[in-house]
């Protein structure tokens, strides 16, 4: 014992350990491995009990008992005399603990006494409660032990909020049943008197006597703990001045379980009845704030009961009379739900809960309602010691947001809940926040922000007819905040929630039109595109260009003043300093919207040509000019990828393309010509970028965008400039180029079909030739690189090609394929095109191939009077796909006939073997 004794101490964090090296504690842990795992059963159990004897030290002692109980579990120890000795060594030592001793070898010699309870209780050894039970008057040490007892059976055993195998389920009910029938109202007075005699005494020793009556109420008789003696002693714990916290609300806990506790609905009525005449002033708003838990307990058992039984019902009647006077309680202790001791998620079930109940709400309701949005507003806010980090968005004020956006949203359900069953209480009540917050120059930032959120969120709730109309304070709402100036409107927050709250509301201005004023001003002023907030300002800008696709023709009276306003705004998005790393934005807000919604504006046919033509000359100009000045210095002075001349010519691309959205080509080509003129011009500026920096990769993209938009607004008169940006876009290209370059193809040949023929035959050449590098029959593998970054590249750069030559043959242009120039390429594409029709593994291209075949048949294969068009071909489907796609592979075991999408390639290659017999019939 000796030698394990110090093996033990080098092991731990004892002082010994911390003056030896790790060699010598190595060798100490395998000692003390070796002795727990290698002694014979009855050695091990009296080494242990030799040291629990005679060893000064906690760490034996802890040593001790963690090893027999490991033994215990594993089933070890199984020997009659060995197990009876044990017993009687842990009983004696149980019964002489010392509530001095460390914490944790109580908890340690519990645990071990609770795994032999659950072993032998009550067909080995009967009596173990009765000899744990302490005497009365109780005492701190055996009451302490005892209660550390019947917790770590709870922990182990007993409790249902664990999961439990069938065995451990099985010796649960076992030992509840004897404790029942045995011992459980001598232990119920145990508790009673432990918490009477100890509250003052020590309150510690009493806490932990009713934490384990609390385990236990669950599955004893509730009467046990429900009665004129306990239940007021309980109360006046919780509720004395003089209690100490964890005791105080160790006498909630049990209160709570009695409430909980499972039962019959008109049980639990009585019971609940019981509990409010036990203390008065059980619903006071005190009580909610010093037994939160209880309270909410008892109002979700008192719904549920309601819900049960039924307002017709008096009990049901009775319970919710008894639920709406614990209502004040309940929501001071909602409100107070920063507070540790209170479950907010238990709060906000039960009010949920409460709301649905309601139908067509009374005015006492009513009242309960208005209390509850005031419990939404104050969960729903911010803590202003977050103030300043949410203005500028740092890393702590982004946690903050999210955490926030997190904990909103069972709120906003709640909410939403409130709002469905009072509408026009909802509305009354944001009208008075909206109001405190405009009459008061010291609002705070915190409650404009809920004030305006909650506005917001009502309008996710109500109809686009009752907000188009004005329906219930709307009317009035509405108007008060387009004029709405709040003294905190500067920081981020408000500004935000303040501009997306007008979004919301947009369509009430769709329908008064008075209001379109306002709605400018919103935007325009420092409120919206000019607030210091530079991602505030993008923000607006974006909004604002959904407010113009809205009201567009409403606008039309207010282009000179919009157009006068933002000026500045225009001029300061090309002269950004885009390489500034500290310019961060999303994509989808990155200022260029301000030029979508002032194209959109000037496109408005009910602007005069001749404004038009002035205000997109005074819009395009200014930004054709400095690409013409930029593209001169960067050809003597280079242009580097991530240079700012780089980075500058990108984003005036972009709001080129952006201002295009708003034209569309019978405007622009039909009723306007002068627009198409002028747009004309600015495509060829453009196209001088691409012909002096080809293969600045970012700049190419946006260019291409823009080609895509002139393609769509200057239709057949776009034809002549295409062969110049195709030519500069074909050369050095990798695979997410060439799908780029391949969807602008696309596009053309939609657009344009035969009359594309000419530019097809020029680049279809380099198209091919460019593709058979990179792509090949066995450039999809099924491997590990399968996955990487550059396959998926290839892998969508395939389903584009097929798309390509699905386009050409679907759109009068197979016969480009046969040109002289072309046709040399048909030797790489057709096994190509086969290997994808019969192998493939994406079904939806094998199809797209098939209908390629399908298209290509008919265009060369369809007359019996002339010569073949390609030589050869109508035997290449015959020979190869006829046999290796429509026959072979519909045989293989990776096709399945009940997969819609293999049902549908079937058919499609039911189709080609029919049109190959038509052609070979003809023949």
């Amino acid at each position: 014992m000796d030698d394990l004794e110090k093996a033990i101490l080098l092991a731990s964090d004892s002082p010994a350990a911390a003056a030896a090296s790790p060699a010598v504690r190595a060798e100490a842990l395998a000692f003390c491995d070796r002795a727990r795992d290698e002694s014979p059963p009855s050695s091990l159990l009296h080494l242990c009990l030799s040291g629990l004897a005679s060893s000064p030290h906690a760490h034996v002692h802890f040593w001790c008992l963690q090893s027999l109980h490991d033994a215990l579990l594993r089933r070890r120890l199984v020997l009659p005399d060995d197990i009876a000795l044990l017993r009687s060594s842990l009983l004696s030592l149980a019964l002489s603990s010392n509530a001095a001793s460390p914490p944790f070898l109580r908890n340690k010699l519990a645990q071990l006494i609770a795994l032999l309870i659950r072993f032998e209780y009550p067909h080995v050894y009967p009596s173990y409660f009765l000899d744990l039970a302490p005497p009365s008057p109780p005492q701190p040490g055996p009451t302490d032990m005892f209660a550390r007892v019947l917790i770590s059976l709870d922990d182990d055993l007993l409790s249902q909020e664990y999961p439990r195998n069938a065995e451990e389920a099985s010796d649960a009910g076992r030992v509840k049943d004897a404790m029942r029938a045995q011992c459980v109202p001598q232990i119920a007075r145990h508790w009673q008197e432990a918490a009477l005699s100890l509250r003052a005494a020590d309150p510690a020793i009493a806490a932990v006597a009713l934490d384990a009556a609390r385990r236990c109420i669950s599955w004893i008789d509730v009467s046990l703990v429900a009665n004129d003696l306990f239940v007021p002693l309980l109360f006046d714990i919780a509720l004395s001045p003089g209690s100490a916290a964890p005791l105080a609300a160790a006498a909630v806990g049990c209160l709570s379980a009695v409430a909980a506790k499972r039962m019959d609905a008109r049980a639990k009525v009585a019971l609940l009845r019981s509990l409010l005449a036990a203390q008065q002033g059980f619903g006071s708003p005190d009580s909610g704030l010093k037994m939160a838990p209880l309270v909410t307990a008892y109002a979700v058992e008192a719904l549920e009961c309601y819900r049960k039984l039924g307002f017709s019902d008096p009990d049901g009647a009775a319970a919710m009379e008894m639920l709406e006077e614990v209502l004040p309680a309940v929501f001071a202790a909602a409100e107070s739900c920063d507070d540790d001791d209170v479950d907010s998620g238990s709060v906000l079930e039960f009010l949920s809960g409460y709301v649905s109940t309601m139908k067509a709400p009374s005015e006492k309701q009513l009242g309960h309602l208005g209390r509850i949005l005031e419990v939404v507003r104050v969960q729903m806010s911010y803590d202003p010691v977050y103030r300043g980090h949410l203005d500028v968005l740092d890393k702590i004020g982004k946690e903050e947001e999210d955490l926030m956006a997190e904990q909103r949203k069972d709120l906003v359900a709640l909410f939403r809940s409130i709002c469905r069953v009072a509408p026009s209480a909802t509305q009354l009540f944001i009208r008075g926040l909206l109001m405190t917050a405009l009459s008061s120059a010291e609002v705070s930032v915190e409650d404009v922000e809920i004030t305006l959120t909650l506005f917001y969120r009502l309008g996710e709730i109500v109809g686009e007819e009752e907000i188009r109309n004005g329906t219930g304070l709307l009317r009035e709402i509405v108007p008060l905040l387009l004029s709405a100036r709040f003294s905190c409107h500067t920081h981020r927050l408000v500004a935000l929630v303040y501009l997306e709250t007008i979004t919301r509301y947009i369509k009430f201005i769709q329908e008064n039109v008075q209001y379109v004023p306002h709605l400018l001003w919103v935007f325009l002023d420092e409120r919206g595109i000019h607030h210091q907030n530079a991602h505030v300002s993008r923000r607006a800008g974006y909004l604002f260009m959904r407010a113009v696709k809205l009201l567009k023709a409403k606008l039309a009276p207010y282009l000179d003043t919009i157009l006068q306003h933002l000026q500045d705004v225009l001029g300061q998005f090309t002269a950004m300093d885009w390489a500034n790393k500290d310019v961060k934005f999303s994509s989808s807000e990155d200022g260029s919207q301000i030029f979508e919604a002032v194209g959109l504006l000037i496109s408005i046919e009910e602007v005069s040509p001749d404004k038009q033509v002035q205000c997109l000359t005074a819009l395009l100009n200014p930004l054709c000019q400095q690409i013409e000045s930029l593209v001169m210095d960067a050809k003597t002075q280079g242009l580097e990828e991530s240079s700012p001349r780089a980075i500058s010519l990108q984003q005036i691309v972009v709001a080129l393309n952006m201002i295009s959205k708003g034209f569309n080509e019978r405007l622009v080509m039909g009723s306007r010509p002068t627009l198409g003129v002028m747009f004309k011009k600015t495509l060829d500026v453009v196209l001088q970028v691409l012909i002096s920096f080809p293969n600045v990769k970012p700049l190419r993209s946006k260019i291409i965008s823009f080609l895509h938009r002139m393609v769509e607004i200057l239709g057949i008169s776009v034809l002549p400039c295409i062969p110049i940006a195709l030519r500069q876009l074909v050369v050095d290209n990798e695979a997410k180029d060439m799908v780029e370059f391949l969807v602008l193809i696309n596009q053309i040949i939609c657009k344009f079909k035969s009359s594309a023929s000419a530019i097809l035959e020029d680049v279809f050449p380099a198209i091919a030739s460019h593709l058979s590098v990179i792509l090949s029959q066995d450039a999809f593998s099924n491997g590990p690189a399968g996955s990487t970054e550059e396959m998926r590249e290839l892998q969508e750069l395939q389903r584009i090609l097929y798309t390509f030559l699905y386009d050409i043959a679907t759109h009068d242009l197979s016969t480009v394929l046969l040109t002289p120039s072309c046709r040399h390429y048909l030797e790489t594409i057709m096994p190509l095109l086969l290997f994808t029709s019969c192998s493939h593994k994406d079904i939806s291209l094998r199809k797209v191939c098939v209908q390629i075949f399908v298209n290509l048949i008919k265009d060369w294969c369809s007359s019996s009077k002339v010569e073949d068009k390609l030589p050869g071909f109508r035997m290449f489907m015959i020979e190869k796909f006829a046999t290796g796609c429509c026959l072979h592979s519909v045989l293989d075991k990776s096709f399945n006939l009940r997969d819609a999408n293999s049902v549908r390639l079937n058919q499609s290659y039911n189709i080609a073997t029919l049109d190959l017999a038509i052609s070979v019939l003809m023949c």
